[in-house]
């Protein structure tokens, strides 16, 4: 893996682009006997997620799949973008750009398998779990220590706050209103509900 100098990069990052089977997930589908599908999600991936929004970053799925659960997730957590059933993602995440105008180094994304590297080639900033495809590692800016579906995305969300900030211990990087207020967020999203 080549060496990065992160800071320039990360403080370009205005949208944060993922896949979802092996990074928003573990990567496993499960079945019901009624067929329906399940996944299962790790909660602080979610809250990091949360906290991006915070810092005016925005949010996207681009996967191959289309699926109920997802959406369901991706809503949950206030996605910008949910761009599902494109097993080859490159044509719409330029779609993507082009209608935000925005330049390849506005975006940022977590990939796992080949289908991923497309995007990762283009994008301003690309990463990867820890259990990704060993040529997926090769073209990513930063690997995880973490797997997909077990932490690997607030890797990366932690990464680019950290970065952006300059802070680097866990109680500077997480945003104040975060901190102060994280009791009135949940309440409101649960009486939202």
């Amino acid at each position: 893996m080549k060496s990065y100098n992160f800071a320039p990069i990360l403080q370009n990052i205005t949208i944060l682009l993922i896949d979802v089977d092996g990074v928003l997930t573990g990567g496993g589908i499960t079945y019901t006997s009624a067929g329906e599908e399940s996944k299962k999600f790790d909660v602080k991936d979610g809250l990091g997620l949360v906290m991006l929004r915070l810092m005016g970053i925005r949010t996207g799925i681009i996967t191959g799949r289309s699926s109920l659960v997802v959406e369901r997730r991706a809503k949950e957590l206030g996605f910008d973008f949910i761009l599902q059933g494109y097993p080859i993602k490159l044509p719409i995440y330029q779609k993507l750009k082009d209608e935000l105008s925005l330049p390849d180094e506005a975006f940022a994304f977590i990939g796992d398998d080949l289908i991923d590297i497309d995007v990762m080639r283009q994008v301003g900033f690309a990463a990867s779990p820890a259990d990704a495809h060993p040529a997926v590692k090769q073209v990513a800016h930063y690997v995880c220590r973490n797997r997909g579906g077990v932490g690997a995305i607030r890797e990366v969300v932690d990464l680019i706050t950290a970065f952006r900030r300059g802070e680097f211990g866990a109680q500077n990087y997480i945003p104040m209103q975060l901190l102060e207020k994280w009791q009135d967020i949940v309440w409101k999203k649960l009486n939202d509900d």
